[in-house]
């Protein structure tokens, strides 16, 4: 299967988002791709709470998930939305950071809640706190597509090893991680994370993401670290975006998997054990 990774560079506009997101995913299926993925919040980043209430809607009424299913159906493609802030029924008002697998007759096949928060300060004047405004998921998801199963994770997910072991005992042979991932920790960990999900899983992992300084109405701006990453499951770069905005298809290749799992057959190798 040809598939491909957007990286996107999205502002506090969904309907500006849109387009962006739209042309690149068209520019990869006249490409080949066959299996389209996006980066974590396709529809809207903004460093600002009120903006957010204000631009986000929730599922059955955001524009970005009708538009994508849409063009999807259209194209007969299989499409995953990295992930889309949506709103919810919570009482405090937060949002759920939701990933959705849509099958080429423009269905929602399956859906995830981002589980990990990323609550941070990771130098003087870089705080994140995720919780604050979104909602952690509660449950692992793994969806069948054509040849394969796929591991659904978002972003900070990447850094809990327990969680894509559950999601390859469960049968996945691809991992995504669809990613808005920050300069400073990208620089220092992204590679080693992803390669290290990779190898240990003996899975493909994608990971789109976001790029560089994003448009901003109102508030500050943000960035993000980009290179889209795609490792095989011998732990090998296949590819890497940089730092533009664009799209990257390859060739997923699943009998890589049972190549790379019967070399270091550590799935089968693990044991239960005691303490500490």
């Amino acid at each position: 299967m040809k598939a491909a990774l957007l990286q996107l560079n999205v502002g506090d506009d969904p309907a500006a988002n849109l387009v962006q997101t739209s042309a690149l995913l068209e520019a990869a299926v006249d490409a080949g791709a066959q299996f389209v993925l996006s980066p974590e919040v396709t529809n809207c980043i903004s460093t600002r709470r009120d903006r957010q209430q204000e631009v986000l809607q929730d599922e059955a009424s955001d524009i970005t998930l009708a538009g994508l299913r849409a063009q999807a159906a259209a194209r007969g493609i299989w499409l995953l939305i990295g992930s889309l802030a949506v709103k919810t029924d919570d009482a405090d008002g937060r949002f759920a950071n939701r990933q959705f697998l849509i099958g080429p007759d423009g269905d929602i096949r399956a859906r995830y809640d981002k589980i990990h928060m990323f609550d941070v300060q990771i130098g003087e004047g870089e705080t994140y706190r995720e919780s604050a405004g979104y909602r952690p998921g509660t449950r692992a998801v793994v969806a069948d597509m054509p040849g394969f199963r796929l591991g659904m994770a978002t972003c900070y997910d990447m850094r809990f090893g327990h969680l894509s072991r559950a999601l390859v005992q469960a049968g996945a042979q691809v991992l995504v991680y669809p990613s808005a991932f920050s300069p400073v920790t990208g620089a220092a960990h992204w590679h080693s994370l992803l390669r290290a999900r990779a190898i240990e899983s003996g899975a493909w992992v994608l990971a789109p993401a976001q790029t560089g300084t994003h448009p901003a109405t109102s508030g500050s701006q943000r960035s993000t670290y980009g290179h889209s990453l795609v490792v095989d499951p011998w732990g090998d770069v296949v590819v890497d975006a940089g730092a533009e905005p664009g799209f990257s298809v390859f060739d997923l290749d699943i009998s890589k998997v049972t190549d790379a799992r019967r070399r270091i057959p550590a799935l089968e190798n693990a044991r239960e054990f005691d303490g500490p």
